[in-house]
């Protein structure tokens, strides 16, 4: 009913740059929030930016000053300008969205996932 699909990624070197995005479709009602989830290997899958339909925001500490995240015109796309990467910056990254969905009958709101996009930062 819904897909997540991200764009963005890739390798860069230490103090780079990058944006991912990711865009929601299908029988969207409305967009509680959107965020980016990371997983590096041997860890646990971590929240690094989370947004609001409001616009309101919250970082993982480690990344704060260095990652914006912003929601684009339509509300229901979502952005993540990574600056001044690190190598422990490295993991898969995941759109994450709380989304409602029109259903027949009903309005059912879940937990959805994009794919993931893999973030490399080295030398």
């Amino acid at each position: 009913q819904v897909q997540l699909v991200e764009f963005g990624g890739g390798l860069v070197q230490p103090g780079g740059s990058l944006r991912l995005s990711c865009a929601a479709s299908g029988s969207i009602f409305s967009i509680n929030h959107m965020g980016w989830y990371r997983q590096a290997p041997g860890k646990e899958r971590e929240l690094v930016a989370e947004i609001t339909s409001d616009g309101d925001t919250k970082y993982l500490d480690s990344v704060k000053g260095r990652f914006t995240i912003s929601l684009g015109n339509a509300k229901n796309t979502v952005f993540l300008h990574l600056n001044s990467l690190k190598p422990e910056d490295t993991a898969v990254y995941y759109c994450h969205g709380n989304i409602v969905v029109e259903g027949t009958w009903s309005y059912d709101e879940g937990d959805y996932w994009g794919q993931g996009t893999k973030v490399t930062v080295s030398s």
